[in-house]
């Protein structure tokens, strides 16, 4: 692996694939716990092989605090974070290793140049320095500019070697997107619900006032977000991920309510059309380009998605601090060790800014405007 970004017991940086944020996991805190944690593993005993016979043993060591007569000794702090991170950071810990392994059988390399390069384009793609953009990290996410080089771009840039995949964008994708990102929208309000008698009751009331429809929002929506807006959602694109739910708004004329909709197995929506958005861009080829990356960005991460969850499934780990195996293989039942083999691997988050960033898919960086 390039160097400075190989995995090391004194760098327990977050890189949890299974959180729904893509820029670095977790807090200072975690991290720093992580540093004590695998000073920890280190000491425990039987963890290393016995000093031999006349060596002088290591030095203890020294208290990390003093409170009245009471020290508190490294290894309480030590066992504390172990108690309350342990878990966290092993797992982290655990992904960063698959991915490693899987480059050096084979043979793929990651340099701190190519990293430092990513870093540089992503930057560019935002119009921001790279001081700016260290430091927009740090202050909303609490990362430092090792924890982002090691945590997310390395791994980032290494999945996408191991999926070693051509991504090929279609004139249907690009129009698709277009049409999605620029064209018009339905303005709406939104109902959420998840009883279908309360449904039922709820539709036939908003068919029969759709004026007090805010009002029927903030008494039957399940979803808390909206209903405290009186079921104020964001204009409806087209391609925008639930067919059932575009197909029913864009039939409504304003003022309109909907039929009862099936957005999921128990989920009932009712829609009350408030118009439509004006398209402003009106030729694909003025944004082309930018969709064009933006379909990149998404497909890559698909793939890179595709690509650790096979690596999950086809690397045997034992976790002895879980308790939990997963890989081809079953352990042996003296170990005491839960067979998890077969579960579904999460995907890896995307990447992206201060504000807006997800851990899963290393590498998908998106902004907040």
């Amino acid at each position: 692996m390039g160097e400075g970004n190989h995995l090391n017991g004194g760098n327990a940086a977050r890189f949890n694939f299974n959180r729904v944020w893509y820029v670095v996991g977790g807090t200072i805190t975690v991290l720093l716990a992580g540093l004590v944690l695998m000073q920890t593993f280190r000491a425990q005993p039987g963890q290393a092989a016995a000093e031999p016979s006349g060596k002088a043993a290591p030095p203890k060591r020294p208290d990390v605090a003093r409170v009245g007569k009471e020290a508190i000794s490294y290894d309480m702090v030590a066992q504390e974070c172990y108690n309350r991170y342990g878990k966290e950071v092993l797992e982290d810990l655990i992904n960063r290793m698959i991915i490693q392994q899987a480059c050096e059988q084979q043979g793929i390399v990651v340099s701190d140049e190519e990293v430092t390069a990513e870093i540089s384009r992503i930057c560019k793609r935002f119009n921001l320095e790279l001081d700016q953009w260290y430091a927009m990290l740090e202050k909303e996410r609490g990362v430092t500019r090792l924890q982002y080089r090691q945590s997310v771009i390395f791994p980032m840039l290494a999945l996408k070697k191991l999926a070693g995949e051509q991504v090929d964008i279609t004139e249907e994708e690009l129009n698709r997107a277009f049409v999605r990102n620029y064209g018009p929208r339905v303005k709406c309000k939104l109902i959420l619900l998840d009883n279908v008698r309360r449904a039922r009751e709820c539709w036939d009331k908003c068919v029969k006032d759709p004026e007090n429809f805010e009002k029927f929002a903030q008494e039957y929506s399940v979803d808390t977000n909206s209903r405290s807006l009186g079921g104020a959602i964001p204009p409806i694109p087209r391609y925008s991920g639930n067919d059932a739910v575009e197909t029913a708004a864009f039939k409504l004329k304003d003022g309109e309510v909907s039929g009862l909709i099936e957005v999921s197995t128990g989920k009932y929506a009712i829609l009350k059309c408030e118009g439509r958005t004006e398209q402003i861009v009106k030729d694909i080829s003025e944004v082309q380009d930018s969709l064009y990356e933006e379909l990149m960005e998404q497909k890559t991460q698909q793939s890179i998605a595709k690509v650790f969850t096979k690596l999950k499934e086809n690397t045997q780990v034992d976790n002895y601090l879980t308790q939990t195996s997963t890989g081809p293989n079953r352990p042996f039942t003296q170990s005491g060790i839960q067979q998890t083999s077969g579960q579904k691997s999460a995907a890896t988050p995307q990447a992206a800014a201060p504000g807006s960033t997800r851990i899963g898919n290393p590498g998908a960086t998106s902004v907040k405007r």
